[in-house]
């Protein structure tokens, strides 16, 4: 009996078919035989890109690296055994090009507060969406993960309500890359000085200012002057 050889099945060995320019991925290609030699072939666009043959059950890798659009066409692989079995497709792939993350901007409209006041807190990442944004008040978070499928920033409010409240605070970016995310620099709030009397104060200063100038100015004819020719 002709040994059976099943269907390939074509899988990326880093878990995701989303990758970056100049990235190196690795396609796996695999089928159930009884026996080996397999013989392997990697097609896009069914064209050959490569053959090897495994001497063992484990399966085809193949290594590409994504230097341009035309990388991303439509990948398939065969398995052969032997003639009389013919080959055996996998069903094809499709690579999708996504833009990593870049270093979030955090920032406040508010970088001034006080204590007993709301204020808020935006971060905003460059990527392909969605992007996941947590902010973090020192190492510890201090929000759930705000998932945004535009490209606006993620906000949210913060309570002042005591010195430790002015610590430092960051955000981290992260999109479908499992394992890169970016981190912004850190932002600080600065305490607002209790200034309200100060703008009365001036202008009440200003006010006796002025009052004494125009004092000064209507004695000259009275008190001066006289004076003056009287001293003639």
């Amino acid at each position: 009996f002709p040994e059976m050889l099943s269907k390939p099945k074509l899988t990326p060995l880093q878990g995701t078919l989303d990758v970056m320019m100049k990235q190196n991925v690795i396609l796996s290609c695999h089928s159930n035989s009884s026996s080996p030699p397999v013989m392997y072939t990697l097609l896009k666009s069914n064209q050959k890109v490569s053959t090897l043959v495994r001497s063992d059950l484990t399966p085809g890798l193949f290594n590409l690296t994504i230097n341009s659009a035309s990388d991303l066409g439509e990948y398939q692989c065969t398995a052969e055994k032997n003639i009389t079995n013919g080959l055996k497709y996998s069903k094809s792939l499709n690579f999708t090009l996504v833009e990593q993350v870049s270093k979030p901007m955090l920032s406040s409209p508010m970088p001034q507060a006080k204590k007993g006041q709301n204020v808020t807190l935006s971060c905003l990442s460059k990527g392909s969406l969605p992007i996941t944004y947590t902010f973090f008040k020192g190492t510890q978070a201090i929000s759930s993960p705000v998932k945004m499928q535009r490209k606006e920033a993620a906000v949210i409010s913060v309570f002042i309500n005591s010195s430790s409240d002015f610590g430092t605070y960051k955000c981290k970016a992260q999109n479908s890359f499992p394992n890169i995310s970016k981190y912004s620099t850190g932002f600080n709030f600065t305490l607002a000085e209790e200034r309200s009397h100060s703008p009365f104060l001036l202008i009440f200063l200003g006010l006796i200012l002025l009052i004494f100038i125009i004092g000064l100015a209507l004695a000259i004819p009275f008190f001066i002057i006289p004076s003056y020719k009287a001293s003639e």
